[in-house]
């Protein structure tokens, strides 16, 4: 059935990255032509769609989750966003998980000018609406919202950062009827939609969770669970695949919305 499963979600992603009767022959900026981009962008699409994340552990997810998961978002969302998907950045300021095996950490000297790079190349080819996918919490949610509103000051464009998993916590709640967590039901269900074949079901157990303390009480560096959940007694992985498939339906949903609404109401007030 696993296989069965993986066999799908790879089915649904391909389509979703390679959709037919497009505009356009990929939506994705690495594997398109320059001549093609150049009748493209921005004529026919000025958005683009920026998935973050790093490397950290999941529980008995992938380390790679925090990318895996925008990344597939944002190949979910391209076509009916009219959107071009940038290469997945997928370092990061990874925090209090830092010391777990292949973990991988870039400092916030390093990290924001490279962003801002990055941000401003996507303005310099034309975007005039910057989607930020975001897959990584912790520090690197306000180093994002920072940069992005420079940028979208200092280039004239339009930026937007959306950090899925709290934008989507009513969805969680929807979905699975109690709160999630850094490597709880919700993410790791996310990331069994995608390929079930990244969660290692048998290696887990309900010990690996860890409730996050309450601001002030106390603190841990490495925190000591790869899964933190946001509410004690909520939250643990339960390896829904029906539910998992719910829920990244409607989290794509959402997500795709909220560009769609926001985009909408720039344009009414001729930003």
């Amino acid at each position: 059935m696993r296989l069965l499963a993986a066999a799908f979600a790879a089915t649904v992603l391909a389509a979703s990255a390679f959709p037919q009767s497009d505009i356009v022959s990929t939506r994705e900026m690495d594997r398109i032509n320059w001549m093609e981009f150049g009748e493209t962008v921005p004529s026919k699409i000025d958005t683009v769609l920026l998935p973050t994340g790093t490397l950290e552990p999941h529980g008995v997810a992938n380390n790679g989750a925090d990318n895996t998961a925008p990344t597939a978002m944002a190949k979910a969302i391209a076509k009916r966003t009219n959107a071009m998907i940038a290469p997945t950045l997928p370092y990061g300021i990874t925090g209090s998980l830092e010391g777990y095996p292949g973990a991988f950490r870039i400092s916030e000297k390093a990290y924001r000018p490279f962003v801002k790079e990055i941000l401003e190349g996507l303005a310099k080819n034309g975007f005039r609406n910057i989607i930020i996918l975001n897959g990584h919490g912790g520090g690197q949610t306000a180093v994002l919202q920072s940069v992005a509103e420079e940028v979208a000051i200092e280039r004239k464009v339009r930026t937007l950062v959306i950090n899925w998993w709290s934008f989507a916590s009513d969805v969680t709640l929807e979905v699975f009827g109690e709160d999630g967590g850094h490597a709880g039901w919700n993410e790791t269900a996310f990331i069994q939609a995608i390929d079930p074949t990244l969660v290692d079901q048998k290696r887990y157990e309900k010990d690996m969770a860890t409730a996050y303390p309450r601001p002030g009480t106390w603190s841990a560096v490495p925190f000591p669970s790869s899964i933190g959940l946001y509410k004690e007694g909520e939250g643990y992985p339960k390896f829904d695949q029906a539910k998992a498939d719910e829920y990244f339906r409607k989290v794509t949903d959402k997500v795709a919305g909220l560009i769609i609404e926001v985009r909408r109401k720039w344009d009414k007030a001729k930003l």
